[in-house]
């Protein structure tokens, strides 16, 4: 076992309305939680407010995106300054919806990283395969040219979490193998020590994200280079808190 602190994330999308995180915060606060992980969950931009204001201390709260400038005529956007300023310090960027749905490519993902970094957010940092893409042998392909666009913008790797997301199994139902999954984090790892440094390899967490629930957690954590899970609608309910517990 590695000594990287487990990291659960919760990604809520654009799931949520305060009675429905007064009933997140109740069973978060009855857990227990796992004291050696650390938790943070994504939340819709309008709610972060209130989440912060209600979790308990241990479970800190994320934004789902932000742009890569201050302020400015980017109407719909929030910015890094706005996210530190309602009391949060993470961002998810690079989700995969982020990049089918809204057309964000490498480049701009890259300079969001870079942005927020600068700003002294920490970033959960998202990359992973098409079905097509990975049955086309392209899986180290895609992750690693996505890497590479964010690892040449990050200027503290004590700040960066990696989320591998294998879109074929975002909301699918369908999950990687604990086998597929530990064959592409320990890749990962390798492209870190091969490309940035060992130190960097040995001491960034890689996450795994993809239809992850209560009933394949532990199997998956018990994989040497799985660090935690990004996890999206498990993250709204109840089992939730057996996910944050998976190494326990």
């Amino acid at each position: 076992m590695s000594d990287r602190k487990f990291f659960v994330g919760g990604n809520w999308k654009m799931n949520g309305s305060k009675s429905s995180i007064d009933g997140i915060v109740k069973f978060l606060s009855t857990g227990p939680l796992d004291p050696n992980t650390e938790v943070v969950l994504g939340c819709p931009a309008i709610y972060m407010d209130y989440a912060i204001s209600k979790m308990p201390k241990n479970v800190k709260i994320a934004a789902q995106n932000c742009y890569k400038v201050p302020s400015g005529a980017f109407t719909g956007e929030i910015s890094p300054v706005m996210i530190k300023d309602v009391g949060s310090e993470w961002v998810i960027l690079g989700h995969s919806e982020r990049r089918a749905i809204f057309k964000e490519d490498d480049a701009l993902i890259a300079e969001k990283t870079a942005h927020a970094l600068a700003e002294g957010l920490k970033v959960i940092a998202c990359v992973g395969e098409l079905l097509e893409e990975r049955e086309a042998g392209k899986t180290q392909e895609v992750v690693f040219r996505q890497t590479k666009a964010i690892a040449d913008k990050v200027s503290d790797w004590s700040r960066v979490v990696i989320a591998y997301e294998p879109v074929w199994a975002i909301g699918t139902g369908k999950t990687a193998s604990p086998e597929q999954a530990q064959e592409v984090h320990e890749q990962l790892r390798k492209w870190l020590a091969d490309n940035v440094s060992a130190d960097v390899a040995k001491s960034t967490r890689i996450l795994y994200g993809g239809s992850v629930t209560s009933t394949n957690c532990k199997e998956l954590a018990k994989k040497p280079d799985v660090d935690g899970f990004l996890v999206g609608g498990a993250s709204l309910k109840p089992e939730f808190v057996q996910i944050i517990n998976a190494r326990q």
